[in-house]
């Protein structure tokens, strides 16, 4: 009996992996459970599509309605699994994962590259039916016909397999790649035991550096065990940490990375954890940079033998943007537009840095500690004076009360649902006539020992027909927000609080969703760059004063945030913007250049220009500090070498440019103008969270807009108009 039939004969009752029906068994998933389970749905799904390469009708229902129920098993099947391997990794997991990734990769390769099915959707584009296929149907016929040849329909012989081979190795190295951040982010640590090391730090991140200290003691016993009950005495006290008194436990997870270097008098400190923090997963076992070479080279590979000159030419072929001349066009608007308040941003900095006493050069680690006692000069509040007016509860509370008013929804709490870690709950999206439209997973809280770090929001159920019935959407919304301390819930920094509103904002496009076809409903066939329209929207109410008031409430006396406080925040918006916004297209136009042409050196080539030399090439047009030689933030950038934003991180700042559009016409209607706004908010959930992928973007902003994305509300909302 072969090893795949082996498998699909002993998991076919209670492998909870193979259950289709209700929500994802999370509770019962185990590394064990992965190798058979994916092996059995791909034994199925091989022979459903073998069968159906037999009988393809160049019909909607004799082709894509099939291929629908093809897909359907691995919604429950590996779609956990990938979920898993971000929120609760393990080695036995990463062991499952890696043992049946190359099948899962090769499949996928199968199914795109099914001559039988791609001259079945050519054929019904070019067939009697079309004209009565709605445009939903349209675009997705058009999509699965562009995606067949991005994946390699066209070729034939060794160049198809020479494409698949690249494909696979592309699927290991990211998953390469990831466990890398994730195991150096874990495996470095400060711990500090003298109270003038940690003189300046606020007593919420001295709590939880205690508190992570207590922790991974607890961990060290429990892995190492005590050899007698003197050494088991010996490691209990070694396990007393207080916030007052330390030790203290310092990380490069962002909770703890961020307030150490706003806060941290000790320069010398900061500059080791700057240190450790740009270096990440650049040296010994975790070490990225060849995994980096081998990626782009790969891509390129793969881009040529599709008949493109670059990576980033092949990227766009999918994307809003038209050109990589459209996207180096809005690099240049936004960084000119950058560059003098940047000049200015650095110059008040060293300015105040010398009048605290702060001799030499100002160098990185000292710009982040700097820059916040100038923040809390000039509005006169610090992030620690906020913290304690943002307990999650209360600003999930406002949240929700926000998207009733302006989506016509409820949110409510479900508690019956299965789950991966105790802090992870359960939401219910009902609409305005009571009826329930969707739901959401929430994971908010940073767990760096098994969380990879970010924030996102992934689909684990999407809208779609089933034999009659529609399948509602449940969205993951995943966070790394700081988790409660001792007896204090969870009080999360204003940033945590718009990264909430981000993530969610996602989640609102893949659950309002109206669209039945699963290929275009919620977040599915939407370009890249415009699915961070909906997220960075939300983004913009945290600004909102009546919005503020209802997501802010003191977690000892409930007061919300005061009106004075609120000013200083809604004035320090633009702190830096100059500063912030040459950053993120510090990441952006290092992207495109290094998906642009730019040639990896090989194993042992060392005179070859590598791709940190091209990250300080983009430095030098959007950095007042010079790049550190050093600096190796590249082995961590996980979004373009492990995620989907490979040629297209740009996609933040093209979106970011929707966003604020579509926010001013809530402004033009009136922010202050209940029924106003509750109308503006229904057109933008007909149109924007309603459609997905069903149109084309632009069709459906126009939709929205009445008119076509203006950039001047980006400049203005950021200060730099």
């Amino acid at each position: 009996m072969s090893e795949q039939t082996e498998a699909t004969a002993v998991d076919l009752t209670d492998n909870p992996l193979l259950c289709m029906e209700g929500l994802p068994k999370f509770d019962q998933i185990q590394a064990e459970h992965v190798v058979p389970a994916v092996k059995k749905l791909l034994a199925d799904a091989e022979l459903a599509l073998s069968s159906l390469e037999e009988s393809v009708e160049p019909t909607w229902n004799g082709c894509f309605a099939k291929l629908e129920e093809i897909d359907r098993p691995f919604e429950y099947g590996w779609g956990p699994v990938s979920h898993l391997f971000g929120v609760k990794n393990s080695p036995e997991l990463r062991e499952a994962y890696e043992a049946v990734l190359d099948d899962v990769v090769q499949f996928g390769l199968r199914a795109s590259q099914s001559r039988p099915i791609y001259e079945a959707c050519v054929a019904i584009r070019n067939g009697s039916e079309w004209s009565n296929l709605s445009p939903a149907r349209q675009r997705i016929v058009e999509k699965k016909i562009q995606s067949a040849e991005l994946s390699g329909i066209g070729l034939a012989g060794a160049q198809q397999k020479r494409f698949n081979e690249i494909a696979q190795e592309l699927s290991q190295l990211s998953t390469t790649f990831s466990n890398n951040v994730l195991d150096a982010t874990k495996a470095f640590e400060l711990v500090l035991t003298e109270q003038a090391e940690v003189d300046g730090l606020p007593e919420s991140a001295l709590a939880m550096a205690a508190q992570s200290f207590t922790q991974k003691q607890a961990e060290r016993v429990s892995d190492d065990g005590a050899a007698d009950r003197d050494s088991a005495g010996e490691a209990v006290a070694a396990l007393e940490a207080t916030a007052e008194a330390g030790p203290w436990r310092f990380t490069l997870d962002g909770p703890s990375f961020l307030p150490f270097m706003q806060h941290c008098r000790r320069s010398d400190l900061r500059e080791k954890l700057y240190r450790a923090f740009i270096t990440r997963a650049s040296e010994g076992e975790f070490n990225n940079e060849q995994n980096i070479n081998r990626i782009l080279t790969l891509r390129q590979q793969k881009a040529e033998l599709l008949g493109f000159q670059t990576f980033a030419e092949m990227s766009l072929a999918t994307k809003m943007a038209p050109s990589s001349t459209a996207v180096e066009e809005m690099f240049e608007t936004l960084r000119s537009a950058s560059w003098d308040a940047a000049v200015v941003d650095m110059d008040e900095v060293r300015q105040l840095a010398r009048a605290e006493g702060f001799a030499g050069e100002l160098k990185h680690w000292d710009v982040g500690f700097w820059a916040e006692r100038l923040r809390e000069r000039k509005f006169d509040y610090t992030d620690e004076e906020l913290r304690p007016y943002f307990p999650l509860e209360k600003t999930l509370s406002g949240m929700f009360d926000l998207v009733e008013r302006l989506f016509g929804i409820t949110v409510r709490q479900a508690d019956l649902a299965p789950v991966w870690h105790a802090d992870v709950r359960y939401f219910e999206v009902l609409d305005s006539d009571g009826s329930n439209i969707a739901a959401f997973y929430l994971d908010p809280y940073s767990r760096p020992e098994n969380k990879r770090g970010g924030a996102w929001m992934d689909d684990c159920l999407g809208r779609k027909v089933i034999n009659g019935r529609t399948q509602l959407p449940v969205a993951h919304l995943v966070c790394n927000s700081t988790p409660p301390v001792g007896s204090k819930p969870s009080l999360m920094t204003f940033r945590e609080v718009e990264t909430l509103f981000h993530e969610f904002g996602h989640g609102l496009q893949h659950m309002l969703t109206t669209i039945n076809e699963a290929d275009a409903a919620g977040i599915s066939g939407v370009e890249w760059d415009a699915v961070e329209l909906p997220s960075q929207f939300m983004e913009n109410w945290c600004y909102h004063r009546p919005t503020v008031a209802s997501i802010s409430g003191h977690y000892a006396t409930g007061e919300s945030l005061p009106d004075e406080l609120f000013e200083k925040l809604k004035a320090s918006r633009t702190f830096r913007a100059g500063s912030t916004m040459l950053r993120q297209l510090t990441f952006g136009m290092t992207d495109m250049l290094l998906h642009g042409g730019f040639k990896a050196p090989q194993d042992g080539d060392n005179s070859a220009e590598t791709a940190f030399d091209v990250q300080r090439q983009v430095v030098e047009k959007t950095s007042i500090l010079p790049m550190l030689e050093e600096d190796r933030m590249l082995c961590s950038f996980s979004h373009i070498f492990a995620g989907g934003y490979a040629a297209g991180y740009y996609s933040y700042k093209w979106a970011e440019v929707l966003s604020a559009d579509a926010f001013s016409a809530f402004e033009d209607a009136g922010l202050d103008d209940e029924n106003a706004v509750a109308e503006v908010g229904r057109r933008f959930r007909n149109t924007i969270l309603s459609l997905g992928g069903s149109q084309h973007p632009m069709d459906i902003y126009r939709a929205f807009r009445g008119r076509e994305p203006d950039p001047a509300p980006l400049l203005r909302h950021s200060g730099l108009a």
